[in-house]
């Protein structure tokens, strides 16, 4: 064993616990995630709002700052990778299966019922595309950012061990050895068993509702589950079988027919309405970016911003130290203006064209009046895209094994990042290890659908049948509920990490 005793086993039984808990005692859990998720919505969906405002202001700061010279590595040290490469590897973190899964429900979502103003119309169309941008532009990555370029400073510049406690070590010290150390990297542990659990939650039920529009299976809890179990033990081989080229291999896979497909409904589709609404539409979030990063409905109540927003935000704050510890990972010997800005921008440049050509393909056939799409589910509103192109068989299957692999993969790096954390930051640790890890996030995925899934008892109260359409309810409660400590964390760590750099010779000969 190579781990960190009260880390791992803390958060192993702690984990253990709630899968149990959830697992016999679904109605309470329902019940309680639900009770937990309204009052933090309530009375601290400000905070959540003004704190990933501040990270996106801290890396914007740094961006053209005197610190934007500093080397994340020693001085003399090159990139490992070549600037092409690191940015085909962003692009890969960039895309998951919940750009697969929101691309086009998102927009047809505030299209058909936006937050303001008049639905089905073209200024709601240009309001959805608006908001689909702020939900997955430049903030998200601001939230990895911060974490990410914490991580490589102090690892490769101060020789600190990969893990969040290390991010804190200008603020506590030595203590980060201690108790408060190990709280911190329990909460990181946590976040992102539930960010990841999220991701595969919503994965699986898409993967059911494509199966189900291909006529394989039916679309219900009972077969989400059983997908979970399938994919989660394929994750499980991989690991234990240590392919790690064949997740490599897979990821490129992953990329190649994601960009395939995004090229089919690119050239098949409104080709030059899509390129015009690109431009236009990046340029609107641009200009509404300030008023759109402090909204906070005060006026008018925090459900849509629950559902939305808030859901966002603390998705990608749970999802932060996976995507961060990865860039981290291959951006030792870069500058920190080039790692914020290329982090900041090239992805969210491509996940713009991204949601462009998916989102803006649907709502150009609903403005135009070619399909209606705007009714569809979540789940099915991809599918239901790609069936008005020819080949639809062809390209929902290829769809379906985009996702499958994304889940595989997000599943084995995911517990590889896990392991790291709970292992002291261990870059190799037990096969094993990681294991237990991909199977407990498959494990909470699938309590998580089960809690949210509404229990309907027909006349005599002898069956009972589940709602699969409830779960991505309980996913969101777990993404906003496990990501409040964290982001209490990332406050400190932005304060750290000026800290350190303030106190960096580089820095300081930088500013002469």
């Amino acid at each position: 064993m190579k781990v960190h005793p009260v880390i791992f086993f803390t958060s192993a039984i702690l984990a253990v616990l709630f899968v149990l808990y959830t697992a016999i005692f679904t109605l309470d859990a329902s019940a309680r995630f639900g009770a937990i998720q309204a009052f933090i919505v309530e009375n601290l969906g400000w905070f959540y709002i003004l704190s990933v405002s501040i990270f996106l202001a801290f890396v914007i700061f740094l961006l053209f700052s005197r610190f934007g010279k500093i080397t994340l590595g020693k001085p003399g040290d090159e990139p490992e990778y070549t600037r092409f490469s690191w940015f085909a590897m962003l692009f890969s973190a960039g895309m998951g299966i919940g750009l697969l899964f929101f691309s086009v429900a998102e927009p047809l979502f505030h299209y058909a019922a936006p937050p303001s103003g008049t639905e089905d119309s073209v200024e709601a169309a240009r309001e959805a595309m608006r908001l689909t941008f702020f939900h997955w532009g430049m903030h998200a990555w601001a939230i990895y950012i911060v974490i990410g370029l914490s991580l490589a400073y102090f690892a490769y510049r101060h020789d600190l061990p990969l893990t969040i406690r290390s991010t804190l070590y200008p603020v506590l010290g030595k203590r980060i050895y201690g108790p408060i150390g190990n709280t911190v990297e329990i909460i990181a542990v946590f976040g992102t068993l539930f960010g990841i659990a999220t991701s595969l939650g919503i994965g699986v039920t898409q993967i059911n509702a494509g199966l189900h529009h291909l006529g394989w299976m039916d679309f219900n809890v009972t077969n989400q589950i059983i997908l979970i179990t399938v994919i989660t033990l394929a994750a499980t081989v991989s690991v234990f079988t240590g392919l790690d080229k064949g997740i490599k291999r897979l990821s490129e896979m992953n990329l190649v027919l994601g960009l395939g497909l995004m090229l089919f409904v690119f050239i098949l589709g409104p080709t030059t309405f899509l390129l015009m609404s690109y431009v236009q539409g990046t340029g609107h979030y641009l200009s509404n970016l300030v008023a759109m990063s402090f909204q906070t409905d005060a006026y008018k109540g925090p459900e849509w911003q629950s559902a939305w927003t808030m859901f966002y935000w603390g998705w990608w704050i749970s999802w932060s130290p996976f995507v961060g510890m990865f860039i981290a990972r291959i951006s030792r010997g870069r500058s920190i203006r080039e790692f914020v800005g290329g982090v900041l921008l090239v992805p969210a440049l491509f996940t713009f064209a991204w949601l462009t050509i998916f989102g803006n393909t649907a709502i150009h056939m609903e403005l135009n009046n070619l399909a209606e799409l705007a009714g569809a589910s979540a789940e099915t509103a991809l599918f239901q895209l790609l069936g008005e192109f020819p080949l639809a068989q062809l390209t929902s299957m290829v769809a379906v094994i985009v996702i499958a692999t994304y889940f595989i993969t997000s599943s084995d790096s995911g517990s590889l990042v896990i392991d790291t954390l709970t292992s002291g930051g261990e870059l190799n640790p037990p096969k094993w290890q990681r294991v237990f890890w991909a199977l407990l996030e498959g494990a909470i995925a699938a309590v998580l659908l089960l809690a949210g899934a509404q229990a309907i008892t027909n006349g005599n109260g002898n069956n009972e049948d589940l709602d699969a359409t409830s779960g991505l309810e309980a996913l969101q409660a777990a993404a906003i509920t496990t990501a409040l400590p964290f982001c209490l964390i990332m406050l400190v760590i932005c304060w750290s990490l000026y800290r350190g750099l303030s106190r960096d010779r580089g820095a300081q000969n930088h500013s002469r």
